[in-house]
């Protein structure tokens, strides 16, 4: 039997929507104000927002009067997100992996939606994908945690009891990831995730980036736009052309 990646199980179970239920909506809603205004995006931009989970970030942007396709592996999480399609909003089921049959005028990869692969083939794959699917002078957003502030604040253990589930999760870096273990009784069995994201920081990301062709024109480190330093940032947010 084929091993799933972690990321197609989790994310498409009901607990990973509980666990995240309270995650700050405000926090998202002002990065995406900054960053269009920071950028001039004229109303008839067309966004790409990949992956785009349920689609909160897509329905803001969609708010502010852009037209907007969110993409996701995660079938259930694309189920819940169509229905607030309209007109200028769509969403479908898309791997990262595979190349896309449009061109956008931006796309955005929104909070840590990134790194989940063993090779970094695969991450550079999806990058060629990204710039693929750009037009010529779009823009494309890429907002990942800052991997040497979470190494310096990394809790290792932690209990959380949401909905009446106790999660008790534990964090570790190891082996190039930082990993965080999920585990859980609920519906009368135990269960286990983990989420694994590769350590991206800035300098292993510029790589990245020029290897498959993007210029780095801003680095920033939070949703305020100050600029990113690797002590005291909590994101580590790059636009590229």
């Amino acid at each position: 039997m084929e091993k799933k990646d972690w990321f197609t199980d989790w994310f498409n179970t009901r607990y990973y929507h509980i666990l995240y239920k309270d995650r700050n909506d405000a926090d998202a809603q002002l990065f995406m104000q900054n960053i269009t205004s920071f950028l001039e995006l004229p109303k008839s931009t067309h966004i790409l927002d990949l992956p785009c989970g349920k689609g909160r970030h897509s329905v803001f942007l969609n708010s502010l009067g852009y037209k907007v396709t969110g993409g996701d592996l995660a079938k259930n999480s694309i189920k819940i997100a169509k229905e607030f399609e309209n007109d200028s909003l769509k969403f479908k089921v898309h791997d990262m992996r595979q190349p896309f049959n449009n061109k956008y005028d931006a796309v955005f990869n929104l909070f840590t939606s990134f790194g989940y692969f063993e090779d970094d083939k695969e991450d550079i794959l999806i990058l060629q994908n990204i710039k693929n699917g750009i037009k010529n002078n779009g823009y494309f957003v890429f907002d990942f945690l800052n991997a040497d502030f979470v190494k310096a604040n990394l809790v290792n253990k932690e209990i959380k009891t949401v909905d009446n589930i106790t999660f008790n999760i534990t964090r570790e870096i190891t082996e190039g990831f930082i990993i965080k273990n999920i585990s859980f009784f609920a519906d009368n069995k135990q269960h286990s995730y983990t989420e694994r994201v590769k350590y991206l920081d800035e300098v292993k990301m510029q790589t990245y980036f020029s290897k498959v062709g993007f210029t780095i024109i801003n680095v920033f480190g939070d949703y305020n736009l100050n600029d990113f330093d690797s002590q005291i940032s909590n994101r580590l947010i790059l636009v590229a052309k």
